[in-house]
């Protein structure tokens, strides 16, 4: 049972998008860190992971732009996968300070077992909405990402 305050501050949030979309995102990414726990993988080591299965050799400026983490919280992680032995990296053929990563054979085979386990909770949430009702939400986010991403006139 929800106390006077508690309503009150439900109450006065309630119209806000913002504290629902972060709700929503925490329990996303609760979800995704509890089934990848078992594999040892946070939820960003499991995300670069993921992208270096899709393009192997990125750099970790892009790398961190997709997996949603400064560059230097991106170095961590590859460092901590390289010293686990799931990915390796190595100076460029071009730029030799520059670092090229790519999977391990143990990172490719760790990643299909979590990529599993991610991918049920993507399908849970989705199997929640109809097809149509899932096209719309993800719609209005990455209107919301536009809109948001736009700097407002006279700034």
């Amino acid at each position: 049972m929800m106390g006077a305050e508690e309503a009150r501050i439900a109450e006065a949030m309630a119209w806000r998008p913002g504290n629902a979309i972060k709700r929503a995102e925490q329990a996303l990414i609760a979800e995704k860190t509890r089934v990848l726990r078992p594999f040892g993988l946070t939820v960003p080591q499991y995300a670069a992971m993921y992208a270096l299965s899709l393009a192997p050799g990125i750099s970790g400026a892009k790398l961190a732009r997709f997996c949603s983490v400064t560059p230097q919280s991106m170095t961590t992680v590859l460092k901590t996968l390289e010293s686990r032995g799931l990915v390796e990296r190595r100076p460029s053929s071009d730029h030799a300070q520059v670092l090229v990563t790519r999977l391990t054979r143990a990172g490719q085979a760790l990643l299909r077992k979590a990529d599993a386990a991610a991918v049920s909770v993507e399908r849970r949430l989705v199997e929640e909405f109809t097809p149509d009702e899932a096209e719309r939400l993800r719609d209005l986010l990455e209107r919301a990402v536009v809109v948001l991403g736009e700097t407002p006139a006279g700034e």
